[in-house]
C-alpha cells in the first residue's frame, strides 16, 4: 500500500442503511464503498457512528449482550476486517463499532468507538490486524447515551493522516462547542464527525420522528395509500425540513467556520433499528461551505478535495489566533453548574 503524503486530501463520506447486529453484512457494504472510493482516487473513506454493528438496537441490550456485540481493538475481527479492506483497496477507512476493554476482564468498560485504519503495517509493522494493517487512531465517544452500559471516553484525539492532522468527535460530541474548538487547538485540520442523528424528537421547534412508512412506500416496499412519487416528495420534504437537514445546517457549518477546519460528516440513511434517518453525509470546508453532499434517498457517497490554502484563508484561523485565554480561561474551565441531564440521557 502506498504511503505517499498527498498535498491535497481526497475524502469520501458515505451514507448507507446499517443492518442491526449483522456485522458481516455491514462490513460487506463498507468494503464495497471502500472499493468505489478508491476507484475515484480517494485517499480516505468515512462511515457513520457504529456502522459495523448498527447503533440504536443497542439501547435494548443487557450489559452481557452488549459486551458480546463489542470487540477488542485493534485485534478484534471487525477491526482486522477493516484493515484487510484498507489493504485490498489501498485506502484509509474510518468506521465505528462498540469496543470492549478486556484489561478489566468481563467487568471491563464498553465504549462507542471510531477507528481509522490503513492497510500498511507502518514503521515497525504491527499495530494489530494479524495479516497487516495499522490502527492510525481510536477515539472513544465523550458523550455516549444510547445505553447505560457505555463508558465515556476521556481524551481528545488528533493524529497524522497522510501528512494532514485529523481529529474525531462522535455525534453529540460535536454539539458541545468546546470539544470542537479544543480539537482544532490541538492541531486538527480535518474533523471526522460520524453521526446517527436527525429525525428524532427534541425540544427544538420542528423536531420529531419521520414515519418509516414513507421510506418503505418511496422504495416500493409496501402498499401505499399514495403514489410512490407522492411518498418520495413527502419524504424529501421531511428529510430536508426542521426534522432533518434544516436543523443540521443551523450548527454544522458553524463548527467548520468558527474553527477554520474541514468537517467530514457521516450519517446513515434508512432504518436504524426502529428509527428512520435521513443521511445528508457531506464534507464542509473551513468557510462552512458544503463541498459535496449525499442527496440520494438511498445509499450514496460524496467526494471532496481538501486543500491547504483554505486553512489559513478562513476566518476561523484568525479567530483562533485572536483568542485571549487570560480573560476567560478560568470561566471555560468551570465545572457545570447543574447535574441535570437532558431527557434522553437519563433513559
Amino acid at each position: 500500500m502506498t504511503t505517499t503524503k498527498p498535498a491535497d486530501l481526497r475524502i469520501a463520506t458515505v451514507q448507507f442503511e446499517s443492518a442491526s447486529g449483522d456485522k458481516a453484512a455491514n462490513l460487506a457494504t463498507i468494503e464495497r464503498f471502500a472499493a468505489a472510493a478508491a476507484a475515484r482516487g480517494c485517499h480516505a473513506v468515512a462511515f457513520h457512528e457504529c456502522c459495523v454493528p448498527g447503533y440504536t438496537f443497542a439501547s435494548r441490550l443487557s450489559r452481557d449482550a452488549l459486551w458480546a456485540v463489542a470487540e477488542p481493538i485493534p485485534d478484534g475481527p471487525s477491526t482486522r476486517a477493516l484493515m484487510a479492506a484498507a489493504r485490498t483497496h489501498n485506502i484509509v477507512i474510518l468506521a465505528g463499532l462498540y469496543e470492549r476493554d478486556e484489561t478489566g476482564g468481563e467487568d471491563g468498560a464498553i465504549y462507542n468507538t471510531y477507528v481509522c485504519v490503513s492497510g500498511d503495517a507502518g514503521e515497525g509493522g504491527g499495530g494489530g490486524g494479524g495479516g497487516g494493517g495499522r490502527l492510525l487512531a481510536r477515539f472513544r465517544k465523550l458523550h455516549p447515551f444510547i445505553s447505560p452500559h457505555l463508558a465515556a471516553g476521556r481524551e481528545l484525539v488528533v493524529f497524522d493522516l497522510l501528512g494532514w492532522k485529523a481529529g474525531i468527535l462522535i455525534c453529540y460530541d460535536n454539539n458541545v462547542v468546546e470539544n470542537v474548538r479544543a480539537t482544532a487547538l490541538l492541531g486538527a485540520e480535518v474533523l471526522f464527525a460520524p453521526h446517527v442523528t436527525m429525525c428524532t424528537p427534541s425540544t427544538r421547534p420542528g423536531a420529531g420522528f419521520v414515519d418509516p412508512a414513507l421510506w418503505r412506500a418511496a422504495r416500493g416496499q409496501e402498499p401505499a395509500t399514495t403514489t410512490t412519487e407522492t411518498a418520495t416528495s413527502t419524504l424529501r420534504a421531511e428529510f430536508d425540513g426542521l426534522k432533518g437537514r434544516a436543523w443540521l445546517m443551523k450548527w454544522l457549518p458553524a463548527r467548520a467556520y468558527d474553527n477554520g477546519i474541514y468537517v467530514v460528516f457521516s450519517n446513515p440513511i434508512g432504518m436504524d433499528d426502529d428509527q428512520l434517518k435521513n443521511g445528508c453525509s457531506m464534507v464542509l470546508d473551513p468557510f462552512g461551505d458544503v463541498l459535496a453532499e449525499c442527496r440520494k434517498l438511498d445509499e450514496d457517497m460524496a467526494v471532496a478535495v481538501c486543500t491547504r490554502d483554505k486553512l489559513q484563508m478562513a476566518g476561523g484561523f484568525r479567530y483562533r489566533n485572536a483568542r485571549r485565554p487570560e480573560v476567560y480561561g478560568e470561566v471555560l474551565a468551570r465545572a457545570n453548574d447543574s447535574q441535570l441531564k437532558v431527557a434522553w440521557m437519563s433513559k
